[in-house]
């Protein structure tokens, strides 16, 4: 059977063509680390990848938002206990001034004490994180929470101007989770601190008298009731990043499990790659040759 030139050349230019094209293949997957070049040169393959990457990039954004929520949480807590501390001192200024026994000096001097109290428990209402927003005004983070009107009779100044909404962020799938608490009985709390250093600085002042026992008593009951609630926020902003810990480390689990199911997927088997890429390159080297051997070739060498 005959074959003519221009057939001849025709089928050894197209074998030449295929042969580059599966080295040139080879060698852009050896470039990359990537078994697949396009989604046509395995669309399972391909449409598994896309689903593993989607849910690392969901995995990676529920991580980065359990990591800012505990820092905020965190933030929250060293703010709640500090308050503690300071109501805890003016507690104790509370049941050192129901002492009877105290003068009407001892009793005014604890004013100065109760004052600076109340403004660090004012200052502590008014955190505001790295951003400027505030902690503790609900869903309303740029309103100051309490504020102070020196136009009010004392006992009635301090107010909280937040709400009580909750600041949810994802963090996991249909999952949410706070990221503030309010401190709205603090306002009561101040309004009474200062009632009652206004009643310790009147002349003559003592426990003694009944108005005064009656304000100073009130005050503690404020105080025992305040720290309790506090105390319980606190408890709950640790019960919380507990469950976050725990969330974090199954998200990193997860993680772990979709790295390694995309390195078997996607990634290139070097070894694989380099025995195809000697073959490829031997079978074009020897396509080459028979073409020019044969392509040298005449009938007139026969004759």
């Amino acid at each position: 059977m005959r074959i003519s030139t221009t057939q001849y050349h025709s089928t050894m230019s197209s074998t030449l063509q295929t042969a580059s094209s599966r080295l040139e293949t080879v060698m852009q997957q050896m470039s990359t680390g990537q078994k697949l070049l396009l989604p046509s040169d395995d669309p399972i393959t391909d449409v598994r990848l896309s689903r593993l990457n989607r849910e690392e990039s969901a995995v990676k954004q529920y991580r980065d938002n359990i990591g800012a929520l505990k820092v905020r949480l965190s933030q929250n807590e060293v703010s709640l206990d500090s308050m503690n501390s300071d109501m805890m001192s003016a507690r104790d200024l509370m049941v050192w001034a129901l002492d009877g026994g105290n003068s009407s000096e001892d009793v005014a001097a604890m004013t100065s004490s109760l004052k600076a109290i109340g403004d660090s428990l004012f200052y502590g209402a008014n955190a505001r994180d790295q951003e400027g927003r505030y902690l503790f005004s609900g869903t309303k983070t740029s309103t100051q929470p309490i504020v102070y009107d020196a136009t009010q009779p004392v006992g009635s100044r301090y107010s909280y101007q937040g709400n009580l909404g909750q600041q949810q962020v994802a963090v996991g799938n249909g999952v949410t989770q706070s990221a503030n608490v309010t401190v709205e009985e603090m306002a009561a709390m101040l309004n009474q601190l200062e009632a009652t250093g206004s009643a310790l600085s009147a002349p003559g002042a003592s426990a003694n008298v009944p108005a005064t026992r009656a304000q100073l008593t009130a005050t503690l009951d404020t105080i025992d009731t305040t720290m309790g609630q506090f105390s319980s926020k606190i408890a709950h902003l640790g019960g919380m990043q507990n469950i976050l810990e725990t969330l974090d480390g199954n998200f990193a689990n997860v993680s772990l499990s979709n790295q390694q199911a995309l390195i078997d997927l996607g990634q290139l088997d070097y070894g694989d790659a380099v025995i195809k890429l000697n073959g490829y390159t031997q079978a074009a080297q020897a396509t080459q040759k028979a073409y020019a051997r044969v392509s040298q070739l005449s009938l007139f060498d026969v004759i």
